[in-house]
């Protein structure tokens, strides 16, 4: 679907040439104190529609202020993202977006309520608490988050309030500013790694969910069997409905009916598959590499010294909080600002998952 086209933001002046009045009879009647109870209420009511039809919003904490800024940048995130220590997935977020806010000279505002009115755990969040964009404390706002709901995203395009995602995220109703990890070229480099080694036979485990970071990754996985010359086989792409069901069982299957031997996976939001995987190289029954190449496409949620230090590509996840700060700031500073769409390239991490093609062409043991 071709996105409309971007709207330069209403101003006052925008209102006042479409109720006829001057630009500081819009200004009395916007600001709502005291003095614009001398507004006769046919001109307030014309004021008052102008500004809905042109979809104008006040920055109330603004108003007052010179040049309609007060140096505040908000971070939102769409479930709780706070970190129990610096090993959490988000800690490095987190930490990006606060020293480059604090380096442009801005103010950092978290919105982490709860959306429902009890603010009881769990509650769903939401950026319309009572139908006002409560992010408009802020001068523009960093978004943070999996689970996102696509009908806010949509309605902060249609005000053209300034925000940047932290990874990609789509629309359909318009064009959001994002910094995202490249994981198309990322996984298109594991691949490549895989097949440089002999392997042939490449198993993708992709997330169940259909989301972005998922298709750029399968999008990585078809590029990178394409440059190494290999024809995509859709039996050799998987999802699983629990991490439970990878099993040292199900592996050794996919071995031996598939032929597969090597196995990419995308973890999950949490340690379950990452879990699943130390349990199954426990047993033996399936070992990596020996029996079977194993590459992550991405972080673990959580890392501890004596976690298995799988073969991976590792995002640049402080850079990118820290880019989506400064494009942020950038859109602030452009009077008719265009979405920004950024990729950062991930990491390569070599750990001890993978290695040539198994003697046999990848049979486990029995």
């Amino acid at each position: 679907m071709v996105p409309p086209e971007r709207r330069r933001r209403s101003t006052q002046r925008d209102i006042a040439r479409r109720a006829g009045v001057s630009q500081a009879t819009v200004s009395l009647v916007i600001s709502g104190g005291a003095a614009s109870d001398q507004i006769a209420e046919p001109t307030r009511q014309a004021v008052l529609a102008a500004a809905e039809e042109l979809g104008y919003a006040a920055n109330v904490a603004a108003r007052s202020l010179k040049g309609g800024r007060n140096r505040l940048l908000g971070l939102y995130t769409f479930e709780s993202v706070f970190p129990t220590d610096q090993r959490d997935f988000y800690y490095p977020f987190l930490l990006g977006v606060e020293e480059e806010t604090a380096r442009q000279g801005y103010d950092l505002l978290l919105f982490c309520s709860g959306g429902a009115a009890s603010g009881a755990p769990g509650a769903e969040r939401s950026i319309y608490v009572g139908g006002t964009n409560r992010l408009k404390i802020a001068d523009g706002c960093v978004l943070l988050g999996r689970n996102v709901r696509r009908e806010e995203l949509s309605a902060l395009v249609r005000e053209d309030f300034p925000i940047v995602f932290v990874g990609r995220r789509e629309v359909d109703d318009g064009e959001l500013s994002y910094v995202a990890a490249d994981y198309v070229s990322a996984t298109a480099a594991l691949v490549a790694e895989l097949a440089r080694l002999g392997h042939r036979r490449i198993l993708y485990l992709r997330a169940l969910e259909d989301s972005e970071p998922t298709r750029d990754r399968e999008e990585g996985y078809r590029r990178g069997l394409a440059e190494a010359g290999l024809v995509a086989d859709e039996a050799l792409i998987r999802s699983l409905t629990d991490p439970a069901e990878l099993t040292a069982e199900r592996l050794a299957g996919w071995i031996g009916e598939l032929g597969i031997t090597a196995l990419l996976v995308e973890p999950t939001e949490d340690n379950r598959l990452t879990e699943a995987l130390a349990t199954m190289a426990g047993t033996r029954r399936v070992r990596f590499p020996e029996d079977c190449s194993l590459a992550l496409l991405g972080d673990p949620p959580s890392w501890t010294p004596e976690s298995r230090n799988w073969t991976r590509f590792s995002l640049p996840r402080a850079r990118m909080a820290g880019e989506a700060v400064r494009v942020l700031v950038e859109l602030l500073d452009q009077e008719s600002p265009e979405p920004r769409r950024l990729t950062v390239p991930c990491a390569f991490v070599p750990g001890d998952s993978i290695g040539p093609v198994p003697t046999g062409g990848g049979r486990t043991r029995t």
